[in-house]
C-alpha cells in the first residue's frame, strides 16, 4: 500500500474538537466520585472497587471518541493505491466569424440582427464539448476579438462587448474576413478539424467571397453560413443621434433599406466540404443545435494528453468504522438501561 493522500486535509483541523469532548467525559467522572466522596471517607471509598457500570461508562466514552475520529478521518477523504492515468483530450477548431457592419442593425429581427447573431453565439457557448473557440468581427476590416481558446468565459466576454463600433470601418468585406481567418486564426495542422460559422445578412462590397471560401475549402475549412434579414422588402438601418433621437440612414437624401444577399453566401457554404447555408432571415435558430448536430458530432482530433496521478478513495473504510463503533455504544447504552430498570 502506498503513502495516504488526504484529498480534504483541512477537515484534519475537526480533529482538535475530540479534546473538548474528552474534557467532558473526564469532568463527568470527577463529579461522580466527588459525589461519592461525600457519603464516604476517604479510605473506604479506595477499598471498594469500581462498579462495572463504571467502566462500561469507560468504554463508551472511548467508542464515541473514536466514533468521531474515524468520521472526521472519512471527512479528509483519504485514498491510497496511486496509479497513473492518461486523460485524452479532443475536440475541434470553431470560429465565430460576425458581421458587425451597420446594416446588422437593421430590425427586421428583435431587437435587431446583430443582438440576435450574439445571442445565437452566446446559446452555443453553453453547448460546447470540448471545441477551442475564436471570435472574429468584421465590416470594412476585420479584428480578431479572440484567438482560438478553451476559455469559454473569456470568450463569452469578448462576445457581449461587440458592437457596431468593433471595428474601425465601415462596408462588409465578408472574403477578406474569411482570408484573414485562414491566415491569422487557423494554423496549417489537423485540416479536417476546422469550421467557421459565418454570421452575416451579406451585402459584400467586392471582397470576393465566394473564391475566399473556395480557399477555405482547399484547406479543409469547413463553412456553416447563417444568413439574417428580410429576402424581400428589407428593412431600415437605424441611426440615434447624440440626444438619443432615432432616425434612419440616409443615401443622397434617400433612405437606406437593407435585405439579405442569400446568392453569394450559399455559394460560400457550398465551395467547402460539408458546407451548410442556414437561411434564418426573420425567422428564429437555435445555433445551439446545429452546433451539436454538425459540429459536436463530427470527427475531432486530439489536442492534448496528460498524465494525472490518482488514488482509490477509501473514505468508506473509515464510515463503516464509525457506524460500528456508534452501533456498540447504542448496544452498550441499551444494556444499561436494561440493567438499570
Amino acid at each position: 500500500m502506498s503513502a495516504i493522500h488526504l484529498y480534504n486535509i483541512n477537515m484534519l483541523y475537526l480533529l482538535w474538537l475530540l479534546l473538548p469532548i474528552a474534557g467532558l467525559f473526564i469532568y463527568a467522572a470527577r463529579r461522580r466520585q466527588a459525589a461519592l466522596r461525600v457519603f464516604m471517607a476517604e479510605g473506604m471509598l479506595s477499598r471498594i472497587p469500581r462498579p462495572r457500570k463504571a467502566w462500561i461508562g469507560l468504554f463508551r466514552a472511548g467508542l464515541l471518541i473514536m466514533a468521531l475520529f474515524a468520521l472526521i478521518f472519512a471527512l479528509a477523504r483519504p485514498a491510497w493505491n496511486r496509479h497513473d492515468v492518461v486523460i485524452k483530450r479532443s475536440g475541434r477548431d470553431v470560429v465565430f466569424l460576425l458581421d458587425v457592419s451597420r446594416s446588422m442593425l437593421a430590425e427586421d429581427l428583435t431587437p435587431n440582427r446583430l443582438t440576435q447573431a450574439k445571442l445565437a453565439i452566446l446559446d452555443t457557448i453553453a453547448k460546447l464539448q470540448g471545441d477551442r473557440v475564436a471570435l472574429v468581427t468584421f465590416a470594412g476590416n476585420t479584428v480578431v476579438k479572440c484567438p482560438l481558446t478553451l476559455d469559454y468565459g473569456f470568450f463569452r466576454m469578448a462576445v457581449n462587448n461587440i458592437g457596431p463600433d468593433s471595428v474601425s470601418r465601415g462596408g462588409t468585406m465578408i472574403g477578406d474576413a474569411l482570408r484573414t481567418v485562414l491566415t491569422q486564426v487557423f494554423d496549417d495542422q489537423a485540416k479536417q478539424y476546422k469550421d467557421v460559422i459565418l454570421i452575416t445578412d451579406g451585402g459584400d462590397h467586392d471582397s470576393f467571397p465566394v473564391e475566399a471560401a473556395k480557399a477555405a475549402g482547399a484547406k479543409g475549412v469547413r463553412l456553416i453560413v447563417v444568413g439574417l434579414g428580410d429576402t424581400k422588402e428589407g428593412s431600415r438601418i437605424p441611426v440615434i443621434d447624440a440626444q438619443g433621437r432615432k432616425s434612419f440612414l440616409k443615401y443622397k437624401g434617400h433612405e437606406v433599406w437593407t435585405k439579405l444577399d442569400a446568392g453569394p453566401l450559399r455559394k460560400m457554404a457550398e465551395a467547402t466540404p460539408g458546407g451548410r447555408y442556414l437561411p434564418v432571415a426573420t425567422g428564429t435558430i437555435n445555433l445551439g443545435v446545429v452546433y451539436q448536430q454538425l459540429i459536436a458530432n463530427a470527427s475531432k482530433k486530439e489536442l492534448e494528453s496528460t498524465t494525472h496521478q490518482q488514488y482509490e478513495e477509501k473514505f468508506q473504510l473509515f464510515l463503516a468504522a464509525a457506524f460500528l463503533l456508534l452501533l456498540i455504544e447504542m448496544l452498550l447504552t441499551e444494556r444499561k438501561n436494561s440493567e438499570s430498570c
